[in-house]
């Protein structure tokens, strides 16, 4: 793991730039998939076939009853739905994660507030485990790293940023969310958020690509427009855009 370091580069040429810059918040896009629309136009024909693999199977146990060769029966009938709800995962994260899970840097409240979808491979239906949960943490307590892996026949060395969020008090990582899957936007995105958190938006450059509503269909593919648009809760909505008021519990 590497921390970020400082930039070398223009700051204002970076797109897509931050979704919002204003005296109290900062807020930048970011997406956990990078080709939308992938995993489900693989994995829509991958269901079909084996939902049609699997009632073939089964027809053909209760037809023919039992053989000797039994446990590959068994074998032939569990492997296809194992795989269904492996590949069943996929295509519902792709077809319900946001269109955009942005992260809001706070100054005054010297927080940071994710838009994070939780979701689990092993409970496919269960609203517990699958949905937005925005999470809220200090920002003291927040580093950005770097992380490299060489994945052959994925593009070769894959780095993405990540945010670390510490204890204070024991310094254990308690938790870790992707930043960006891109090396050089992860700097400049890091590099942004320390300066409007340490100096304000004063600090920042003009940039040079507008802001954009990723809740507007416009310009976004197909599978995007078909994806939930963002709605923070309330509450953390109103929290995540405002300073706080006198006497407010930090």
């Amino acid at each position: 793991m590497d921390e970020v370091s400082d930039p070398h580069f223009t700051l204002k040429d970076i797109s897509p730039p931050p979704n919002h810059v204003g005296d109290v918040y900062l807020e930048f896009p970011r997406a956990t998939l990078i080709l939308r629309g992938v995993l489900a136009l693989l994995g829509i024909p991958a269901l079909l076939f084996l939902f049609g693999l699997t009632l073939w199977l089964y027809w053909n146990v209760f037809s023919y009853g039992w053989t000797r060769e039994w446990m590959m029966y068994v074998m032939l009938v569990i492997g296809p739905i194992v795989w269904f709800g492996s590949i069943f995962s996929f295509v519902k994260l792709d077809l319900m994660l946001p269109r955009d899970e942005p992260i809001r840097f706070n100054r005054l409240r010297r927080k940071i507030y994710l838009y994070q979808y939780r979701f689990n491979y092993f409970y496919l239906f269960s609203r517990k485990h699958w949905g937005v949960k925005p999470v809220a943490y200090n920002w003291d307590d927040v580093t950005a790293e770097v992380y490299r892996v060489y994945a052959p026949g994925h593009g070769g060395l894959i780095e993405n940023v990540m945010l670390s969020v510490r204890n204070p008090e024991t310094n254990e990582v308690i938790d870790r969310v992707l930043f960006t899957s891109s090396l050089y936007r992860g700097e400049a995105y890091w590099a942004i958020a320390r300066l409007f958190m340490q100096q304000g938006p004063e600090a920042l450059p003009k940039f040079v690509h507008p802001p954009r509503d990723w809740n507007d269909d416009d310009g976004l593919s197909h599978m995007h427009c078909l994806a939930p648009k963002v709605k923070w809760p309330d509450d953390i909505d109103r929290e995540s855009r405002t300073a706080p008021s006198e006497g407010e519990a930090q």
